[in-house]
């Protein structure tokens, strides 16, 4: 090959790179479609491109080179957080945007049709799902999701949803007991469940949980009815006052002036606090407990006395 041709050659060679680079530069500022927050598919970069060209978004092979340069993006709903974005920012920012989440908090006491009425609202869900997906999975008919607070992907199913909940729960049950009792036993710690949560209702604050749990266990030692207002707030009567009319009409096994002995599920979610005062209840004689104009219990072992705070509360 003569120099002549040689040199021709490289310049030709030198020509087509720097119209590649150009190219590619210019592809790059290209701008594109985007939301704030998309949901990235799981699988192969090869995988998540065409996925997300279905979805609209214009991407084309050479995108998945540069993806396999800047890395991997995560899957799931992310926050791309802007949507004026070049080619390049937005894969840039598709492989380092973090998971969208959602808080949510359950309440201490609240009950799970009250809590997945909330859920299916902020969250976009079915709530007939959610209701479904529950019964079908928790060990427990109620309380089976521990009172916290939690975050969710945003984008996510009632049914992961149910499931990652519980399974946190469900963790957190196992650690409690295992650590207290060196077992867990679900048919135990249903009935822990269940006096937590009347607990839960019926203490004005944590201080006197260990003292309503006294109460609770004082009664049933005794065969008396435990007679408390908090296990009629089942359900979607969560936030409802017990009225005289409901004591002598409701005849559900949650009414404690009708039976004697625990109501056959929780009441609602509990706390860790209201778990411990059930476990280890304080040492008492107290079997009657009325609220003062405190906001406070004042506990007593004798009916006499129990007459008197009523009417001064009164």
């Amino acid at each position: 090959m003569s120099v002549l041709r040689k040199s021709t050659w490289i310049a030709c060679a030198e020509n087509i790179i720097l119209v590649l680079i150009i190219s590619f530069a210019f592809y790059t500022t290209l701008p594109i479609q985007t939301t704030r927050t998309l949901l990235v598919p799981q699988g192969s970069i090869t995988h998540i491109i065409s996925q997300l060209t279905q979805k609209g978004y214009a991407l084309s092979p050479i995108d998945k080179y540069i993806l396999v340069f800047l890395g991997k993006p995560q899957s799931g709903w992310v926050d791309i957080g802007a949507t004026d974005l070049n080619r390049i920012d937005f894969l840039y920012r598709l492989t380092t945007a973090k998971a969208k989440m959602e808080e949510i908090t359950l309440i201490p006491g609240e009950t799970t049709e009250l809590f997945f009425t909330s859920v299916a609202a902020d969250l976009k869900l079915d709530k007939t799902k959610l209701d479904a997906y529950y019964k079908e999975f928790s060990h427990y008919p109620e309380a089976g999701i521990y009172a916290d607070t939690y975050y969710v992907p945003y984008g996510i199913s009632e049914k992961h949803f149910i499931h990652f909940l519980l399974s946190a729960s469900e963790k957190k049950y196992q650690e409690i007991s295992k650590k207290i009792y060196g077992t867990y036993n679900e048919k135990q710690w249903l009935n822990i469940l269940i006096i937590a949560s009347i607990i839960q209702k019926e203490a004005a604050n944590t201080k006197e949980m260990p003292i309503v749990s006294s109460v609770i266990y004082n009664r049933l030692k005794k065969g008396m009815r435990l007679q408390m207002d908090g296990t009629l707030n089942y359900g979607k009567y969560s936030h409802v006052k017990v009225t005289p009319e409901r004591i002598k009409n409701d005849t559900s096994r949650f009414n404690t002036y009708k039976y004697k002995g625990l109501p056959h599920m929780p009441i609602g979610a509990v706390s860790f606090n209201a778990i411990i005062a059930a476990i280890k209840p304080a040492k008492t004689n107290y079997l009657y407990f009325m609220k003062n104009a405190q906001g406070v219990h004042d506990f007593t072992d004798s009916y006499k006395t129990h007459r008197k705070n009523i009417q001064k509360a009164r």
